[in-house]
């Protein structure tokens, strides 16, 4: 497969915009103990107060689609904004039903959440819901084909390539992430309970915008799929809003296809299966191997 034959229309790369709305109910996932601190809860509300105008006014500024992932509680939860995203000519992916740390949960619980979540989210927008993404943590064997069965074409949960591939033994297509194409590593802080961990300090934004770019340039350069995941609290500030505009302009001087997880998933169904030496199927023997 050569690089020309990647994409649609002669692009030479291709750019993926992802949004993930979880309102409260991600931190309340990785930090428990915030719950019912409403001081502490207010960094992660201001995404869906302010963060998430600004997203949309941006995108549709820019004539943009994004892919929005979120858990069915947050539409049951935020429906005005939701069908605003809606109006707006956005995709609705799936992120479970509750938002869930899915290493704690049993594949037949993970399947549940899912598709509990899929009806709820096609319910509540009126359309069919063709992608995934892991809240959090990691999904059990089986679960690829299950989300086959749900309806789903693609997810974005896993990382491991540049390039969509397929779950093996499926045509469930992958857009792999990479942390440095998200701006939570960049710019998720909190003071107390420490989030991250570590705390380390808010980067420059002049530097992160360089990083972004630069990451940019280099997945053009050899025709690659340029996935942004990106969060309504966190980049949606009054002066990060602009870095990601900075960001956008870039791209669109350029010759690449900025498109919906959807499309980009749909479009990759024309390519061959994986490699044998892909490091999924490699994983897949490995693992088979082991439970031998």
């Amino acid at each position: 497969m050569t690089e020309s034959s990647r994409w649609p229309l002669g692009f030479q790369s291709a750019a993926i915009i992802t949004i993930d709305f979880n309102d409260i109910h991600g931190i309340l996932t990785q930090a428990p103990a915030v719950a019912g601190r409403d001081k502490t809860l207010s960094v992660w509300r201001y995404g869906t107060l302010r963060g998430v105008d600004r997203l949309l006014s941006l995108l549709a500024e820019k004539q943009l689609k994004a892919s929005w992932c979120l858990p069915a509680i947050v539409a049951e939860e935020q429906p005005e904004l939701v069908q605003r995203i809606i109006v707006d000519g956005h995709e609705i992916a799936c992120s479970g039903d509750r938002h869930e740390d899915f290493s704690t949960l049993t594949l037949e619980q993970q399947i549940a959440s899912i598709t509990r979540g899929c009806d709820k989210l096609a319910q509540l927008t009126g359309q069919p819901i063709q992608g995934f993404r892991t809240p959090a943590g990691q999904w059990k064997p089986g679960l690829a084909q299950a989300l086959i069965e749900q309806g789903i074409r693609w997810s974005s949960s896993w990382r491991g390539d540049d390039l969509p591939y397929f779950h093996p033994g499926t045509r469930l297509v992958e857009l792999p992430m990479h942390y440095t194409l998200e701006d939570e590593p960049y710019f998720a802080f909190n003071l107390s309970p420490a989030i991250p961990p570590g705390q380390s300090r808010i980067a420059p934004y002049g530097e992160t915008l360089d990083n972004l770019t630069q990451d940019f340039r280099g997945f053009h350069r050899f025709g690659l799929c340029y996935l942004l995941r990106l969060h309504p609290e966190i980049i949606g500030t009054a002066g990060r809003i602009g870095l990601l505009r900075s960001l956008l302009d870039t791209l669109q001087q350029h010759n690449v296809w900025i498109a919906t997880a959807q499309q980009v998933a749909a479009h990759w169904q024309s390519q061959p299966d994986n490699g044998a030496d892909h490091p999924a199927e490699v994983f897949t023997r490995i693992i088979g191997e082991n439970n031998a």
